[in-house]
């Protein structure tokens, strides 16, 4: 009804009776539930209610994405900064962030203890908290690492 109650199991032709007797609508909620289930209120106001809930899930949701950052062998320590600073802007954000270590030409024969070794300078200039979700492995750029934000 009006307050909110319960009818409890009633026939179609009731319920429309007594929607008609209020002057509002019978609205079926969920039709494939055993019986289905249905509301007696007003259609505007149902689906004004549908809606903010639908706004209310959507404002509360956040989309992760994976950024990525690229870096060489000989990328200065300046560089690695603010691209350490750019990874902090990112995790705080709440995305995931791939590292990428570029290899070019004879680089990519190097040893992979030195390649890691390289690729770890700019983790050591992140600021805020993270979790390696992906360890560092061989890739067709280079190396790669992704991390993301410690919980």
């Amino acid at each position: 009804m009006e307050d909110g109650s319960n009818l409890g199991v009633i026939t179609v032709s009731e319920a429309l009776k007594r929607a008609h007797e209020i002057g509002t609508d019978l609205i079926e909620i969920s039709p494939y539930a055993n019986p289905p289930v249905a509301k007696i209120m007003d259609f505007g106001k149902y689906q004004y209610l549908e809606n903010k809930k639908q706004k209310a899930a959507k404002a509360n949701s956040r989309v992760s994405e994976l950024k990525t950052i690229q870096v060489k062998i000989g990328t200065g320590d300046h560089d690695l900064e603010l691209k350490a600073l750019n990874a902090s802007k990112f995790l705080k954000e709440g995305h995931r962030v791939k590292i990428d270590l570029f290899l070019r030409g004879r680089a990519k024969y190097m040893e992979f203890n030195f390649l890691k070794e390289r690729l770890e300078r700019i983790l050591t200039l992140i600021s805020e908290e993270y979790k390696i979700v992906d360890p560092a492995k061989k890739s067709m750029k280079g190396l790669t690492i992704i991390i993301e934000k410690a919980k």
